[in-house]
Order: C-alpha cells, then sequence, then structure tokens
C-alpha cells in the first residue's frame, strides 16, 4: 500500500516538475521574443528549468528506479497538459496565413 502511495507522489511530483519546466519555457517564449536581449532570457531560462528538473528528479528518484519512472511519466504528461492549455483558440488556429509577396 504504501508503494502505490509513494508512486503516486512521485508521479504528482513529476507533473509538478512538468508543469514548472513547460510553463516557464512557454512563458519565456513570450517573454523572450519581446525583449531587447532574448538570448539572455532564453539561456537564463533553459539552466534554471533544468536546473530545477533534474534537482526535482534526484529528490524524488533517489535510488528507486520506479520512482524515477513515474516521476519521468507525470513530467510528460504535464507536457501534453501545458501544451492543451496553452494552445491558441480554434478561430486563431483556423485563420489562413497570408502568402509572401516574393514566392510568386
Amino acid at each position: 500500500m504504501h508503494d502505490v502511495l509513494f508512486l503516486a507522489a512521485a508521479m504528482a511530483a513529476g507533473a509538478l516538475l512538468g508543469a514548472i519546466f513547460f510553463g516557464g519555457l512557454w512563458w519565456t517564449v513570450r517573454r523572450g521574443m519581446s525583449s531587447e536581449w532574448p538570448a539572455l532570457w532564453f539561456f537564463g531560462s533553459l539552466m534554471l528549468r533544468m536546473s530545477t528538473a533534474l534537482l526535482g528528479f534526484f529528490v524524488v528518484g533517489r535510488e528507486d528506479w520506479t520512482r524515477w519512472l513515474f516521476c519521468l511519466l507525470g513530467f510528460i504528461l504535464a507536457r501534453f497538459a501545458v501544451q492543451w492549455l496553452t494552445q491558441p483558440p480554434l478561430e486563431d488556429r483556423t485563420r489562413s496565413t497570408p502568402e509572401a509577396g516574393y514566392a510568386s
């Protein structure tokens, strides 16, 4: 019974780490594209997000490979959740993009 609780907690922790990682990536792209120093935004965000995710994986996983696996599963599920939550509205996705004039 305790194993199931530990694995569920590892999966929840992985989902939280994934939400922080991929949500931070979405936020960085939004802020970095309009910034005066986009390289600094992207590099700083990468270092912060990667170190947070790796530290979280090491804390959650410890020496048990099943905790690592469930943490990774939660991380991957969070990727799909953030992707779904941050997609543009349907009317923006179906609108056609004008063609460039030089391509004809």
